[in-house]
C-alpha cells in the first residue's frame, strides 16, 4: 500500500501520461506486474461441467420428488 500523500512532479506526469493514452482494445497485453493474468485458467471448464452436472441434478431431484 502506498503511503505517500503527494506525488513528485515526474510521478504526476507519467500518471498523466498513462490517463491520458487511450488503451489498445485490438492488442490487449496483461500487465507485466500480475503474472496471473498471463495464466488462462487450466481447470475452468471442469469446474463450469461439475457446477452443470449439481444444478440438474438438484432441479431433477426437485422435479421428481416435490
Amino acid at each position: 500500500m502506498d503511503t505517500k500523500e503527494s506525488k513528485t512532479a515526474q510521478e504526476e506526469y507519467q500518471h498523466l501520461k498513462e490517463v491520458r493514452m487511450p488503451e489498445d482494445f485490438e492488442h490487449p497485453e496483461p500487465d507485466e506486474g500480475q503474472p496471473e493474468a498471463k495464466q488462462s485458467p487450466q481447470n475452468l471448464h471442469w469446474v463450469l461441467l461439475v457446477a452443470a452436472l449439481i444444478a440438474g441434478a438438484i432441479l431433477i431431484f426437485t422435479l421428481v420428488w416435490p
